[in-house]
């Protein structure tokens, strides 16, 4: 085999790789259970929160979805937006510490949320949409830790957390940050002026709607110029190969 050769075949097999690497780490990251958006202002009112689920799995369908509501930080007047083919079901807990608001104590607060009787295949992913009537004020941040079922008996779960300065665990639990009000979260001001709840929830749709196609936007952009750049690899060796058949 003459040196040409050689090098073509080696510049080959690490364009391979490095494509097979880049496409595992995008297809690992676009895997995760999310929640949209990513934020919401601290006491935010009337908005809606979108847990995105992918499937993960090429020989099996996701049948089942489950999502803890935190109750050290309720989230109050939870209602689930109805999903074509899917059935869900709410539980509440009563709370250790109630909650008092402008229209009384709470006492009870949404803790699970069940999605059953759909499917989510291969290559596809779903979103479930929760409207909130309050979030907490006293926290930075929610976590919604979950469990995804699959056809045949598999459980991945999303409740892993990430610490500060480490590396992202294996399977990260949905987080939403809470931020000061006013600091140009998502959500709605909890103290801003008065508007029906209607039109809160469809303020914060068209926002989620947003978002979703701001991060396809991003994440493909994201692959492309990961691909433009093995490509880019992989042209130079085949030049610098070139070079040397000519010079030899």
């Amino acid at each position: 085999m003459s040196p040409t050769s050689t090098t073509l075949r080696r510049t080959g097999t690490v364009a391979a790789l490095t494509m097979a690497g880049v496409l595992a780490a995008a297809g690992a990251a676009f895997a995760h259970v999310t929640v949209h958006p990513e934020s919401y202002a601290k006491g935010a009112t009337d908005g809606v929160l979108s847990f995105r689920v992918p499937n993960e799995e090429d020989t099996a369908s996701t049948t089942k979805v489950q999502v803890f509501l935190p109750t050290d930080h309720p989230v109050l007047g939870v209602l689930v937006t109805p999903q074509a083919g899917w059935t869900a079901k709410v539980t509440t807990t009563k709370l250790k510490t109630p909650v008092k608001t402008d229209d009384g104590t709470i006492t009870d607060a949404v803790s699970e949320i069940t999605w059953t009787g759909g499917r989510i295949r291969h290559g596809e992913f779903q979103d479930f949409d929760v409207a909130f009537g309050q979030l907490p004020d006293d926290t930075g941040r929610l976590t919604f830790k979950t469990l995804q079922t699959y056809s045949d008996g598999n459980v991945v779960r999303w409740i892993e957390e990430a610490k500060d300065g480490a590396d992202e665990p294996e399977n990260p639990a949905p987080v939403l940050t809470l931020t000061a009000k006013g600091a140009g979260a998502a959500g709605s001001d909890a103290g801003s002026a008065n508007t029906s709840t209607s039109s809160s929830s469809e303020d914060a749709k068209e926002s989620t709607a947003s978002d979703k196609a701001s991060d396809s936007t991003a994440r493909s952009l994201g692959i492309a110029g990961l691909v433009v750049g093995v490509l880019g690899l992989l042209a130079a060796g085949f030049a610098i190969a070139r070079g040397r058949s000519f010079s030899s």
